[in-house]
């Protein structure tokens, strides 16, 4: 596909210190999908403290509260991203190829896929969803040209997504180990630009 080259899907896209405030402050984004129509990510490394997996699978009624001690330790530890502003109490899972869901998986690269129903989350809680699994509530959107307006205006940077840094690193190292597959020390970065 000509062009498909400059778009972002598989990518992190990493805040530039500008973005020092709200929803995108030190933030790195899963690129899900970007095309001339506008783009889609998920934010990696905000967990919810108020929301624990369990928790929303009795709120969702997927178990009843007394079960939540029976499920797998994985599940059990699993935290709840914020994934961004947009749509916040629809629930996306970013997870390891090797689950697929008929007409409800997106495959994204060849490592990771994308899964937004209920399926999955139940799959996850009896022990039988993906090896790796990183759970959102919301997404980051942009409008078509938005994304490539704030890059040109260095809000971002981008670099290749790195599956040990979604599911392997802390929440909190997150930013810092993306940001260093560039070989960028969050020490040297100035919150303003400027040209010579």
């Amino acid at each position: 596909m000509a062009g498909k080259a400059n778009y972002l899907d598989g990518k992190f896209l990493i805040a530039m210190p500008a973005l020092d405030e709200g929803d995108f402050s030190r933030a790195v984004i899963y690129m899900c999908a970007h095309s001339a129509e506008g783009a889609m990510g998920l934010v990696i490394n905000k967990p919810l403290d108020h929301l624990s997996f369990p928790d929303l699978l009795v709120q969702l009624e997927i178990i009843p509260d007394e079960k939540r001690i029976r499920l797998p330790s994985e599940a059990r530890a699993m935290r709840v991203h914020r994934g961004g502003p947009v749509d916040t109490g629809r629930g996306f899972v970013l997870h390891t190829a090797d689950f697929h869901l008929d007409a409800a998986t997106l495959p994204i690269s060849e490592d990771l896929s994308l899964t937004a129903t209920v399926e999955i989350l139940k799959a996850i809680a009896e022990g039988r969803g993906p090896e790796h699994s990183l759970l959102t509530l919301g997404y980051a959107g942009w409008a078509p040209g938005q994304l490539e307006s704030e890059i040109q205006s260095n809000g971002w940077l981008t670099t290749d997504a790195d599956p040990e840094i979604i599911f392997g690193a802390a929440d909190g190292e997150r930013y810092r180990r993306a940001l260093a597959t560039l070989g960028v020390d969050l020490a040297a970065l100035s919150p303003t630009s400027g040209r010579a």
